[in-house]
Formats: structure tokens, sequence, C-alpha cells
């Protein structure tokens, strides 16, 4: 590992060298952060991640409730790594400009997207056989 001081700012940045390529301890620690959202997303059939207290949060989870199905939620205000979580998922939502990172849904193990896809899907009828695909519904 290298420490190095920076003399434009207070800031120390530590690095963890490995052969050629440099990890900065920010990079990874997002390293660790996606993996937690990979591993929950592949560990249960529907993940939300939401912030507590948020309206489309609520709706979404009252949706997927409605439904029968119990989704394992996330509330981002409550984690320790909730703003590395939030820019993660913030970086997954940026395919569509108008969609809002937050609340999240996997379904599957897979980014579904946000409210407007969840009930659009709903709408149209792939909701429900993506939730039976996935395991979150036995019907």
């Amino acid at each position: 590992m290298k420490v190095t001081s920076n003399p434009q700012s207070s800031n120390v940045v530590m690095e963890r060298t490995t052969g050629v390529a440099t990890v900065s301890a920010s990079q990874a620690k997002m390293e660790s952060v996606y993996e937690r959202v990979h591993h929950l997303a592949n560990g249960n059939a529907v993940v939300v991640f939401s912030v507590s207290g948020c309206c489309m949060g609520h709706v979404a989870k009252q949706l997927l409730l409605g439904l029968g199905v119990g989704p394992t939620v996330v509330e981002l205000d409550r984690e320790t790594a909730g703003l590395e979580i939030h820019a993660l998922l913030y970086r997954l939502a940026t395919g569509n400009e108008q969609q809002q990172p937050i609340p999240a849904i996997f379904v599957g193990g897979k980014f579904l997207g946000g409210i407007e896809t969840l009930i659009a899907c709903h709408i149209n009828g792939t909701l429900v056989p993506l939730l039976k695909d996935a395991g979150a519904l036995w019907l």
C-alpha cells in the first residue's frame, strides 16, 4: 500500500497497488458497494432501494405488497454506505434521463428501473410474469 499526500490539500490518498495497476481507496470502496448491491439483487427475488419517507418508494413497496410480493427493502438513509449505493444506482438509471434513481427496483437479479418502469410494467401486464420468473410469485 502506498500513502501519498497532496500538497494542494490536507487529504491523504491511500492506494493499493497490484503489479502495474493502481486502485485508489475510493475505487475499492465503489467496487465493494457494487458487490454488495450485486449480492443483494442476486440473492433476493425483488429488491427495492429507497429512502425512508420517500412517497415514490412507498408507492413501489405498496404495489409489490399488493401483488403478494414481499420485497427486500434497503433504506439508503439508514445504511452506512447509503450515499455510495445511491451514486451507483444513479449510474444505472442514467440510461433514461427522465428516470429518477430512487426508488430503484431489481427483479430476478436484474435492474428493472425506477417507479415509472415498475408502474409501466404493471399497466402493460409484464410485471406479474417478471415476478413469477424471479420466484417472487408462486401463482
